[in-house]
């Protein structure tokens, strides 16, 4: 039930020293919300250490503007003052948006009706989507681009815009997640999204009509350099997500083909990885032991890590939960590998008396692809078939046709 006068959204406006462009776009924002928009809006100036005359326009406005206030800042740093502004808030949907509108408004509709209707946590407008239509300047271009090509490599993020002055947020997602970011300036929104999107959150894109600001006042250089640091820190964060994930995350819906092909294709790139790490270890361990205990020690090491990787990365299985159980299920698995490869290297000496080193490796090498066959076969239907994200079920083709005719 709505109650009068509370807004449904309430939309920040961080500014610093832009006592030129408050006044008018404000006034602009607020006869959009007025004449154009559903629901019932609230704008917040967050002015955050402006020396200008911001803060004093930013006051005049809210006396003559209904439905517009100021909250002052003495620090400066646009992610403290959204912060601050949306962890007060008690609108249902927080959003914000660059002073100088340099997204069309008519996009905010699409921005925060999927929030409204709980279909979606986050929501982010998109420069980088073929529909959008956007006009800057060619540096701008390849910086951001390269930026979010740069957090999709070391991030592993699949939202495509992370600096888009235009994004909104549920407000009871925002208490869960703002107190996990540690950024107060322009890393603010990419370490958000990166923990919504770590969270199991959805996120939703809208592409955006955007015109670039040729008065910004971006200090590019230090802009990239702590986003830089800030993209190090969250590689070696180790952020608890577990009860955000268990409240709000949802499952990532495949198709169970193309779900069933990842797992393939990460239990294989780990078992390339593994295979490599087991000849080298083996040729180590060679120089000073017999043929059948450096074999044995090298597969023994692979294995605790292969396992260890492939709970994390090919089967989701986070946590510590049923790590030893898994670990002692991989090593069953890991003695299945190692009977295959004894054996292999048995007949080998059967059949010559002293192999070349090379010919060894070879021979071993083969048994252990041939051991990770079984070994997948095992880790899915055994040893995290407890823990393990269950895939989904495959349906036959009849089903799926008719479900698209529907």
């Amino acid at each position: 039930m709505e109650i009068p006068g509370q807004p449904r959204v309430e939309i920040v406006v961080p500014v610093k020293n832009e006592e030129n462009d408050l006044g008018p776009n404000i006034r602009r924002l607020r006869e959009f919300l007025d004449t154009a928009f559903p629901f019932p809006a609230e704008v917040c100036i967050a002015d955050n250490g402006s020396t200008d005359a911001t803060y004093e326009i930013g006051l005049l406005l809210a006396s003559e503007l209904p439905g517009v206030r100021i909250v002052r800042l003495e620090q400066s740093g646009r992610g403290r003052a959204l912060k601050q502004v949306w962890s007060a808030s008690s609108a249902e949907v927080l959003a914000y948006m660059d002073v100088d509108l340099s997204t069309n408004l008519n996009a905010l509709l699409p921005l925060v009706a999927p929030l409204l209707a709980g279909h979606s946590d986050v929501a982010i407008g998109t420069r980088l989507a073929k529909s959008s239509r956007v006009v800057r300047r060619p540096k701008r271009e390849f910086i951001s681009r390269s930026y979010n090509l740069l957090l999709r490599a070391t991030l592993s993020a699949h939202f495509s815009d992370a600096q888009c002055g235009f994004k909104a947020i549920r407000a009871d997602i925002a208490r869960e997640l703002l107190p996990l970011v540690e950024d107060t300036s322009w890393f603010f929104d990419t370490e958000l999204l990166v923990l919504a999107e770590k969270a199991g959150l959805r996120i939703h894109e809208v592409p955006v009509d955007w015109v670039d600001d040729l008065d910004s006042r971006v200090a590019i250089a230090k802009t990239v350099g702590e986003d830089l640091r800030g993209i190090a820190r969250l590689m070696r964060s180790r952020v608890d997500l577990e009860p955000v994930r268990q409240k709000y995350g949802r499952p990532r819906m495949l198709d169970p083909r193309t779900a069933f092909a990842a797992r393939v294709l990460r239990f294989c790139a780990i078992g390339v990885l593994s295979t490599a790490a087991y000849a080298l270890i083996y040729l180590v361990l060679r120089q000073g032991m017999p043929a059948q205990v450096a074999n044995l020690l090298a597969l023994l090491i692979t294995a605790i890590g292969n396992t260890t990787l492939n709970r994390r990365f090919t089967f989701g299985v986070r946590g510590v939960e049923g790590r030893w159980r898994h670990q002692l299920r991989g090593l069953v698995a890991f003695g299945i590998g190692w009977s295959l490869t004894a054996a292999s290297l048995w007949l080998l000496h059967t059949a010559v008396t002293t192999p070349h080193q090379a010919v060894e490796v070879t021979v071993l090498t083969l048994a252990n692809l041939a051991a990770t066959i079984v070994r997948f076969s095992l880790f899915q239907t055994w040893v995290f078939d407890d823990d393990a994200p269950t895939l989904p079920a495959f349906e036959p083709p009849a089903v799926l046709d008719q479900t698209r005719s529907n």
